[in-house]
């Protein structure tokens, strides 16, 4: 009798090209998950229009100016009450996202900031202009801190710098979009009527939050903690023995990058159109530069903060901001040229600092405080640094706008020296 052997078991051999899910270029968006990168995708587009409607401003400041009569202190004037007001709007949204939610706090601040840039469009005179500003500002220092935690609750502690870095380089997708509306407003519309028309394109991020209401949601962790707290967060709590060293620090900290960075995009298209004498489609093509620059800044910052660390990322870009922009504001005339290429550099700094903010600040809070602690510093910070932007108005008429924006540099010093009394957090896992 015959018997065929049993078949042998085989097993497959392991396979190389199989990879974990979060590896390669954008194994951090992949890492997130379905509810994770819609989530992304809110923070991504409330950024990119908060920016575009920031930007609404500071592109038609020249208009301004010449519509109703103002002096470079009181044009400064609009920034400063701008960022004075995000910085309110910042502590009220960081408290609402932990009481309430982040998603519902994110809807409410792009509704505020969108309202009043339209507002701003109607303005019949210098002063209610300012009061619609200041409005604007209350919905504008909110996206940006609680869109981060939204985000940075979905966020794998491997790649949270890249992911929030992702996230800020939104900024300059809503500058680029802000600077094509303004090249094509000012050449089709007269100025006396262009500047308003800017303002009125504002209305577009209610679009976001309709589609934000019906896709966007929590993170479960988030919720979780929420729920158990009954939403009844402190204030305070940031400032209790615990937390009182980190919120001081970091709140040196955002003022310092913060100065640097509004004091650049206040008085830049002001600087390309009164100082060096371009014309409204020269102004547009300058900052594309600095725009694209920026735009790669905020993702290469995010990917260096993964690398080398939250503080040694920051100290590394406040360093080559300050240098970059004593050299663009003191560029000879008649070399623009050379203002033209030294605006990729300046923009690539300036905003791959940015990147490592959001995974930073998110991760020194816990996450019962995490949207008061990090809406707080961060515009606290913001809302102080304005006085660098109305300090180069006050001057620009004596020193140039070129000269006053050394204040700029003086501003990324002092984030340097803040690092000092903050720990690094790379690695960390949020609880």
């Amino acid at each position: 009798m015959s018997t065929t052997p049993p078949p042998q078991a085989t097993t497959a051999p392991p396979t190389t090209t199989e990879r974990p899910a979060d590896d390669g270029a954008l194994g951090w968006f992949r890492a997130l998950g379905p509810r994770g990168r819609r989530a992304f995708a809110g923070a991504f587009g409330g950024y990119a229009l908060d920016s575009y409607d920031y930007f609404t401003l500071p592109l038609s400041m020249v208009a301004l100016a010449a519509y109703f009569g103002l002096d470079s202190g009181q044009t400064g004037l609009f920034t400063t009450v701008t960022l004075l007001a995000s910085g309110l709007g910042g502590a009220l949204a960081g408290v609402l996202a932990d009481r309430v939610g982040r998603v519902r706090a994110l809807m409410i601040t792009v509704i505020t900031y969108a309202v009043f840039t339209v507002a701003c469009g109607f303005a019949p005179n210098f002063e209610s202009l300012l009061v619609f500003r200041a409005l604007q500002g209350i919905g504008f220092g909110g996206e940006w801190a609680v869109g981060a935690i939204l985000v940075a609750e979905y966020a794998s502690a491997k790649h949270r710098g890249r992911t929030l870095g992702a996230v800020q380089s939104s900024w300059a997708v809503g500058w680029g979009l802000a600077v094509v509306v303004y090249t094509l407003v000012f050449s089709v519309f007269d100025d006396d009527v262009a500047w308003r028309v800017m303002f009125w394109t504002g209305a577009l991020p209610a679009l976001l939050v309709v589609w934000m209401r019906r896709r966007v949601q929590d993170a479960p962790e988030a919720i979780a903690v929420r729920e158990k707290s009954a939403g009844q967060t402190s204030f305070t709590a940031i400032f209790k023995p615990g937390l009182l060293r980190t919120t001081i620090f970091a709140g040196l900290l955002s003022t310092g990058v913060q100065g640097g960075y509004y004091t650049l995009a206040t008085w830049v298209p002001t600087y390309l159109k009164s100082d060096r004498g371009l014309s409204v489609v020269g102004t547009g093509g300058y900052l594309t530069f600095l725009i694209s620059g920026a735009f790669l800044g905020y993702l290469t910052g995010g990917y260096l903060t993964d690398r080398l660390g939250r503080r040694r990322n920051i100290w590394l870009f406040a360093l080559l901001s300050a240098v970059c922009i004593l050299a663009y504001g003191n560029i000879p005339e008649g070399s623009n040229t050379l203002l033209l290429v030294l605006g990729f550099p300046l923009g690539f700094c300036m905003s791959a600092i940015f990147s490592g903010f959001g995974s930073f600040l998110a991760e020194l809070y816990p996450t019962a405080v995490r949207g008061t602690g990090q809406g707080f510093t961060y515009n606290a910070g913001r809302a102080v640094g304005a006085v660098f932007p109305t300090t180069v108005g006050f001057l620009a008429d004596s020193w140039g706008v070129g000269g006053a924006l050394v204040f700029g540099a003086i501003g990324y010093g002092i984030a340097a020296l803040a690092l000092f009394g903050l720990p690094e957090t790379r690695g960390k896992e949020l609880e």
